[in-house]
């Protein structure tokens, strides 16, 4: 996905507490800068600033990034002779949704292998319910009016 040109990332959406990768083909790529670091942090205070070194490709530089709880993902780029590219002075910055909880599975719970049982067998019972509500509401209107009739198979010799 990219979100602003000359940045991408592998993703849709920027999630907190998952892992993102981006690239960067931007001005200090462009410029044949051989190291380009990423200065990030989160929220409007920047929190939990950091820099990564980002791993020079023939795509742009690239970098895995794990994203924190906050508002916003800030961030800019440095190179090995201390240019900037924060985007006019402004910074690139981008919302994080939050986790959704309900569909977390936790690592102290244990899902057990009766639920799982239990819920497969709810799904096979939910299609034959549809199936069933499917074959009355298209078959039960004919055999009331008698425009029912069963195809007859016959035989060649």
């Amino acid at each position: 996905m990219e979100l602003t040109k000359n940045i991408f990332f592998n993703t849709d959406k920027l999630v907190e507490n998952s892992k993102v990768k981006i690239s960067y083909t931007g001005k200090l790529f462009q410029d044949y800068s051989e190291e380009v670091s990423i200065h990030y942090g989160f929220g409007l205070n920047w929190e939990n600033v950091k820099d990564i070194k980002m791993e020079k490709t023939d795509l742009g530089f690239q970098a895995e990034i794990n994203l924190l709880e906050g508002e916003s993902f800030n961030f800019c780029f440095k190179n090995e002779n201390k240019e900037w590219d924060n985007n006019d002075g402004q910074n690139y910055i981008f919302p994080l949704e939050k986790v959704n909880k309900e569909l977390l599975v936790l690592e102290d719970e244990q899902v057990s292998l009766g639920t799982a049982k239990k819920l497969r067998k709810s799904y096979l019972w939910s299609k034959k319910i549809r199936l069933a509500v499917y074959k009355i509401i298209t078959y039960f209107p004919k055999l009331i009016s008698g425009n029912y009739s069963r195809k007859k198979v016959t035989s060649q010799s």
